[in-house]
């Protein structure tokens, strides 16, 4: 029976994918209906505090969007690129994991790609070179970022097990900034030169390359308002570390049990929540991001589609998994424990099929924390999740193809030789490699 509920998932899962948007969650919802109604499976839960705290990040960074921050971050982004045009290559992966980790959303490259492009063309660059490391050092800081919802999500599931955001960053940021710099490195030499590039020189030819568009200009009251909104973000993203560094920063209070006061201290889930949802309403009393301009931008939207993903793929996987408890463990604790690069394949492929890291960790990690795999190596193994350059179908992806106009930056023959799968194979198996070899010193 077990299987034939396993192909329910399964079948979910890819109906879902095909389907897109919100569609990995109601399909999921599917599923859940005929494991509950139909075979008798516990209902399970959603990941109730998981999705409270994605909600409140994602809130706090739409609200920084509605008051033009993302616009005030890519003209800082621009000015840094153009320090060193001739190594565009390693600057510019860099700058897209820092203003990643610092935003908490990958959707700040859709900004950056035009100006690195630019920027690569002026240097005598080929553009596939910036654009497709870049491209996958952003998915790389989106398991670095304190605020991204991958990590806590990751955090959510972790701090039962005493794990706290510190030991996550310890591990994540150097073996991902690491791993990025190893695969921009790994396109550094990639390709012919523009000059000696028939496909570049025949676009040039027919006058296929135009010029770039115009950077966001800002300027009097818009500038305050985009730097005061980016200002309050990052002093919120930057409580929320310290909160995690340091928990006796956390506020206390008195509860009643049994007629007997105890004192419990604020968790860090509740933490996240009431910071990033109080700069989100900062942001709209100083800064005057207007909430009709937040509920419309693109990150709320991607951010609803992720919660509604990760609600119904989470309470199906929670439900299949309660209900085959004890099959799963007792069939492949032994291999997952002795060879936790099975685990770290499960979370990579799973991540190409649902493209989101946050709904990967959501789905998969809890059934890692069963089967006994230390925190510690499921930490190291979070860089796992980037597997979405796989298949060159995901929108950045697709963004920094129609970007270069030169046609460097394209999709194969054979559809798997893309530009994107070197770099984003060199990164990801080498930040989790680096993770694993760092997390046992912090251990």
């Amino acid at each position: 029976m077990i299987w034939l509920e396993l192909l329910i998932v399964l079948v979910c899962i890819f109906v879902g994918a095909r389907l897109g948007g919100i569609a990995l969650g109601t399909t999921a919802a599917l599923g859940l209906v005929v494991l509950v109604f139909i075979f008798g499976l516990p209902p399970g839960m959603p990941p109730r505090t998981v999705l409270g705290m994605i909600l409140a990040v994602i809130t706090a960074a739409a609200t920084m969007q509605a008051a033009r921050g993302l616009d005030y971050l890519v003209v800082i982004a621009d000015r840094a690129l153009r320090i060193w045009p001739a190594g565009i290559t390693l600057v510019a992966p860099v700058i897209a994991y820092v203003f990643t980790l610092a935003a908490g959303t990958g959707h700040i490259i859709y900004a950056l790609l035009p100006v690195i492009a630019e920027v690569s063309r002026n240097a005598g660059v080929r553009r596939e070179r910036p654009l497709s490391i870049s491209t996958i050092a952003s998915q790389q800081a989106i398991t670095a970022s304190p605020i991204s919802a991958a990590t806590v999500a990751l955090l959510g599931l972790l701090s039962p097990a005493g794990i706290h955001l510190q030991t996550i960053l310890l591990i994540a940021i150097p073996a991902t900034l690491l791993g990025s710099l190893l695969g921009a490195l790994a396109v550094m030499w990639k390709g012919p030169e523009l000059k000696d590039d028939p496909i570049y020189q025949e676009r040039l030819s027919n006058g296929l390359i135009e010029a770039a568009e115009a950077q966001p200009v800002l300027g009097g009251t818009d500038l305050i308002r985009a730097r005061g909104s980016v200002i309050v973000f990052l002093i919120a993203a930057l409580l929320v570390v310290a909160l995690g560094l340091f928990p006796s920063m956390r506020p206390s209070y008195s509860v009643s049990v049994a007629g007997e006061e105890h004192i419990e201290q604020v968790e860090m889930a509740p933490a996240i929540m009431i910071v990033m949802l109080a700069a989100a309403g900062l942001n709209m009393l100083l800064f005057r991001a207007s909430p009709i301009t937040t509920v419309k931008g693109s990150i709320m939207n991607a951010g609803m589609v992720a919660l509604i993903s990760i609600a119904g793929l989470g309470w199906l996987g929670s439900s299949f998994f309660e209900g085959n408890r004890h099959f799963i463990i007792s069939s492949i604790s032994g291999v997952v424990q002795q060879h936790p690069w099975v685990f770290a394949l499960g979370l990579f492929a799973l991540s190409i099929l649902l493209a989101s890291q946050a709904a990967t960790i959501i789905t998969l990690v809890p059934v890692g924390i069963a089967l006994g795999i230390s925190p510690s190596v499921l930490i190291a193994l979070f860089p796992a999740v980037n597997g979405y350059f796989f298949l060159p179908t995901y929108a950045t992806l697709l963004a920094a193809i129609s970007f270069d106009q030169s046609g460097t930056t394209r999709i194969g023959k054979y559809v798997l030789n893309h530009s994107f799968m070197l770099p984003g194979m060199v990164a990801t198996v080498s930040s989790v490699l680096l993770a694993l070899l760092i997390a046992k010193i912090v251990r």
